[in-house]
């Protein structure tokens, strides 16, 4: 018996070390293909903000990419509210609690999980002017924003004045990330969502917690 042949006349066999046919191959296939073309697209967008001359914008954004590290900025918000009233230190504290979420999965899960390496800027040709030291953990996802995000998001529950203000702020880190050419477009991305997702399970974590003082069984009488 001898194996199919096809119209140019060759004999095809399978690759002995390949994938065996299934029935998952087909949506692997395609997963493969849509995740390459995000990636082409990621890419496509870091080198455009990399390409654009932004001189006046540069430094700023440098200064605040800088800022931001170990959450400084966010950590310093959180200090301020602490001095205003019982509410604003509610909102202090659920900050401080999705910030510490989120910096844990972004480290521990994060980017173990998925090892991005970063970003060549010097091949994309990012002016000087935007540097910031170059991390050596994996890019993916950004955990600035991720840390920024979730602050802001949990502050903003809780004292809602507060939301629109810091929603801009963080979002301006995420984007210094990408300006000073440290992070894919993708990973600010996956920040931001990691970041609302640690905010919404700190909040849920606090609000089940007990109040001390106060007691849940039935009042005597």
């Amino acid at each position: 018996m001898t194996e199919p042949t096809h119209a140019d006349g060759a004999t095809r066999t399978r690759d002995p070390l390949g994938p065996p046919p299934g029935p998952w191959s087909a949506p692997r296939r395609a997963l493969a293909s849509v995740l390459g073309d995000l990636r082409a697209v990621d890419g496509a967008l870091y080198a455009a903000v990399a390409a654009t001359s932004t001189p006046a914008l540069d430094r700023a954004l440098r200064r605040l990419s800088h800022a931001a590290d170990h959450s400084k900025i966010s950590l310093g918000i959180a200090a301020a509210l602490a001095l205003g009233g019982a509410r604003a230190r509610r909102a202090a504290l659920a900050g401080v609690g999705a910030l510490a979420v989120a910096s844990a999965s972004t480290n521990l899960l994060g980017k173990r999980l998925v090892h991005r390496a970063r970003p060549d800027r010097e091949a994309a040709r990012v002016t000087v002017d935007r540097y910031v030291p170059m991390p050596e953990s994996a890019s993916f996802p950004s955990g600035h924003t991720a840390a920024a995000v979730a602050f802001a998001t949990a502050v903003g529950v809780v004292l809602p004045e507060a939301a629109v203000p810091l929603g801009v702020l963080a979002c301006a880190v995420g984007y210094s990330r990408v300006h000073t050419g440290v992070h894919y477009p993708g990973d600010v991305a996956a920040g931001a969502v990691l970041g609302v997702a640690s905010a919404a399970a700190a909040l849920a974590g606090a609000a089940s917690a007990p109040v001390p003082g106060r007691t849940t069984g039935p009042r005597r009488t």
